[in-house]
């Protein structure tokens, strides 16, 4: 509560709070071959958890080294002549359901001392007194009254609405022989079971705020999302106020999602107009919910007192819901299975309804989910989900093995491209299938024609293995290998029952194929008068009683053929665009791949022609 320094005495005892009550997965790299002045390497890097490498950096730059505090304490050390200690000491994973974790370490002069740290509410509330001052090991402390309770629960709400995530850092003192795993009688978790005695009764040590700002390409990359017709949400750990400031500086939340707008603050205070203040009060009903009453909504209890998720409910809910605060990972795996369920978009009505009173676009199809995680625990989710994201920095490896995809950057923008290739790939097929489909009817008419007029076809069968070597294989290379645009991100997603091949694809294949068509049978019966060079078939046809029959190769059914591959060629570049677009050579420079192969083919073309 003061602006000046703490004491040195309190400084180090959340020092080793915060060196002992650390995973060993969060890791500081530090050059230990170039040190400060302190004496400490410089720091360089780090992995893990990021609200924990947070915490080592303040050690770091307060001028200690979290590893020598691990080192150098019983029931932590695991390197070393005190590693034999190890298992004398206590680790209390994290978890969803307690939402604080803690370490007990061995004691001078007998009995534990337990370390603790998790949500500022859960802890502050278990804490029964706070530290004034002394040296570690004899720290005076004073009762905690309920006007410091309050007061330290204001600050962490002040924070909050700053967008920062807020931890208490508290400890507490325990006698040798004491039981671990005894429960309280009058403690709960946060999900209601009961609460480890050994986490109660602590002594509040510091409320500590973590700004985790936002990358600067991830408002921009969210806005991409909307534009393309991707919902998204944020489901997260952090208290309500956080997340409606990470939220609201992300995108996710707009202006018309408040609907009690508050009072101005600051200079705009008490002025018509001033900006309003963006916390969780002032949302609308279900813009943002909290992991417990989630809970609460979308199950029923039955008469035998299980609980049964209820997807009418749900259904009610979830257009609506932006943020999901206080959450846990079987919340996100609630909310996926909720969506993937959902049948909304079947009555039109409801969907009518919500378009009307708050435009919000319900997707004509099934919803298609797309989660991310990066904890063990987020595994259920990524699997239920129909496209898992895993970072592949910060994640696990049990999330990672959940994931259909992994964030090597752990970059939301990363999951833009990812959108805008998939989007890619599927425009791909339909490209090739646009141009494969329309050199098999064309093909496929003219040598039925040649057969029915003459008894034979004015494509010689290695000439068809040549339009099939051209169609299947390189062509398709040559489509496949074009590169995404940004239009791709600006077209509504496609619908699970829609068809590969539209209407304008079926427009633009079947009129490719008649002018086609129309070529090849001018060619076929005008062009011997036309271009003055005798019939194919009176060269061509094998029988030597047939009156003018030369046994040599027709310049009739060459002209076709080369004809006949000219325009495959051509319609190759038509090809790549599916919705009429007027200007075909748009961005053909930019795909060197395909500017490629039409050449080459092309070279060959010629070659095959006049040698």
């Amino acid at each position: 509560q003061s602006s000046t320094r703490p004491p040195d005495a309190v400084i180090a005892l959340l020092i080793n709070l915060i060196s002992i009550n650390t995973m060993n997965e969060t890791v500081l790299y530090l050059d230990d071959e170039n040190k400060g002045k302190d004496g400490i390497g410089k720091f360089t890097g780090s992995s893990g958890n990021p609200t924990e490498v947070a915490l080592l950096t303040l050690v770091h730059q307060l001028g200690k080294d979290y590893r020598a505090i691990r080192n150098g304490t019983k029931g932590r050390a695991d390197v070393g002549d005190l590693a034999e200690f190890l298992h004398e000491g206590k680790q209390i994973s994290f978890s969803s359901a307690r939402k604080m974790m803690s370490w007990a370490v061995l004691k001078e002069g007998g009995g534990f001392r337990l370390y603790s740290k998790g949500a500022s509410e859960v802890v502050i509330a278990r804490c029964s007194a706070q530290l004034v001052d002394g040296p570690v090991g004899n720290e005076r402390t004073e009762d905690m009254t309920d006007s410091v309770r309050s007061s330290v629960l204001h600050t962490a709400e002040l924070y909050a609405r700053r967008g920062m995530r807020t931890l208490a850092l508290a400890y507490r003192d325990i006698p040798a022989g004491f039981d671990f795993d005894e429960k309280s009688q009058s403690v709960v978790n946060a999900d209601g079971t009961p609460a480890l005695v050994c986490e109660t009764d602590m002594v509040f040590a510091a409320l500590v705020g973590i700004e985790d700002p936002l990358r600067p390409e991830v408002p921009d990359a969210i806005l991409r999302c909307y534009e393309a017709g991707i919902d998204v949400r944020l489901v997260t750990g952090d208290s309500p106020n956080t997340a409606v400031s990470i939220a609201y500086q992300a995108g996710i939340l707009k202006r018309h999602h408040f609907a009690h707008l508050g009072e101005a603050s600051g200079e705009d205070a008490g002025k018509e107009g001033g900006e309003p203040e963006m916390v969780a009060e002032n949302l609308k009903p279900n813009v943002l919910l909290e992991g417990k009453e989630f809970r609460r909504l979308v199950y029923r209890e039955e008469e035998d007192g299980k609980k049964e998720f209820d997807q009418a409910h749900f259904d009610k809910i979830w257009p609506h819901l932006r943020v999901l605060a206080r959450s846990s990972p079987d919340d996100k795996l609630t909310l996926a299975h909720g969506l993937n369920q959902s049948t909304l978009f079947t009555d039109k009505e409801a969907c009518k309804a919500l378009k009307a009173e708050n435009n919000i676009v319900i997707f004509p199809d099934r919803q298609v989910i797309a989660m991310t995680g990066d904890g063990t625990n987020d595994a259920p989710a990524l699997k239920r989900a129909d496209i898992g994201f895993a970072m592949g920095i910060a994640g696990t490896q049990i999330a990672k093995d959940a994931a259909d995809i992994i964030l090597l950057d752990d970059n939301f923008a990363s999951i833009v491209t990812a959108a805008k290739w998939g989007r890619n790939v599927y425009a791909s097929i339909q490209k090739f299938l646009q141009f494969q489909l329309t050199v098999n009817i064309s093909a496929v008419v003219t040598a039925l024609v040649g057969a029915f007029a003459y008894q034979q076809s004015p494509l010689a069968a290695i000439q068809l293995l040549w339009v099939n070597l051209l169609m299947d294989s390189l062509a398709s290379l040559a489509l496949a290998s074009e590169p995404p645009t940004p239009e791709l991100l600006k077209k509504p997603p496609v619908n699970r029952s829609d068809h590969m091949i539209t209407k304008r694809m079926w427009a633009n294949m079947l009129g490719q194929a008649a002018y086609q068509i129309a070529v090849v049978m001018f060619l076929f019966f005008a062009g011997p008068s036309v271009f003055g060079f005798l019939p194919g078939y009176k060269v061509e046809k094998n029988d030597s009683f047939f009156p003018g029959y030369k046994k040599e190769n027709s310049i009739h059914y060459t002209f076709i053929f080369n004809a006949f591959v000219w325009m495959q060629l051509f319609n190759e570049i038509n090809s790549r665009n599916l919705k009429g677009e007027v200007n075909v050579f748009r961005g053909i420079l930019k795909n060197p791949i395909f500017c490629g192969i039409l050449l080459v083919t092309s070279v060959l073309q010629v070659i095959m022609v006049e040698f």
